[in-house]
């Protein structure tokens, strides 16, 4: 259970990259003690998705240029298929639920709460893979996001000034509501390249920073 929180929080972006966390951090956010808080780091820092700094004190870590070209060329080729078949199999509700996680979106980046935008944003995406029918594909795409998440942070102020992400989604609701699946996942993949664009700024702007 401990796992699973934390791999949430980390996959919706409640921590952003550079962030150092403790064993007694994560145990006194979950409600849990020592052991279980520290078996959950554990198992992360296995799966890559954070970094020891010490023996009670790790790192979520920054993106590399290399990990995001290959996250992003992986999610572009899974998301897409699972925004397609997801599309072809939701049920009569999906756009309306989903125009209500968009207005949460717009009125978090309207008062610049940009991690309740991303909470919000993995329910969005999620929402639609899920009804793919494909279990596989979606614990992969979850891997994905273990890794990106974190790094979500970097979209913004950006991305809440230009709204990229929120004229993707609303093609989503729209199309979803056309019932054309193709659109769906076309719009799902400009998501993804929109953010790999950003994202590749930002990677670009610390990389140059650290060179002075």
């Amino acid at each position: 259970m401990a796992y699973g929180a934390m791999k949430e929080r980390l996959v919706r972006g409640a921590f952003e990259p550079g962030r150092k966390l403790t064993v007694r951090a994560v145990a006194d956010a979950l409600g849990v003690s020592s052991t279980p808080a520290r078996d959950a780091l554990n198992h992360l820092a296995a799966e890559g998705a954070i970094v020891y700094s010490g023996p009670k004190t790790v790192i979520v870590p920054y993106l590399t240029m290399e990990a995001l070209q290959e996250v992003t060329a992986m999610r572009l080729a899974l998301e897409g298929l699972a925004a397609e078949r997801g599309a072809a199999k939701a049920p009569a509700g999906l756009a309306d639920e989903l125009e209500g996680m968009q207005a949460k979106i717009n009125k978090a980046l309207d008062r610049r709460q940009y991690a309740e935008a991303l909470w919000t944003n993995k329910e969005f995406h999620f929402a639609v893979y899920r009804h793919c029918g494909m279990p596989y594909l979606l614990s992969t795409i979850e891997t994905l996001w273990l890794r990106i998440g974190p790094s979500f942070h970097d979209l913004y102020p950006e991305f809440a000034i230009q709204k990229y992400g929120v004229h993707n989604h609303e093609v989503v609701i729209e199309s979803l509501r056309e019932g054309d699946g193709e659109a769906v996942r076309a719009a799902f993949e400009n998501d993804i390249r929109d953010g790999y664009r950003r994202l590749k700024q930002a990677i670009g702007a610390r990389a140059g920073q650290n060179d002075e």
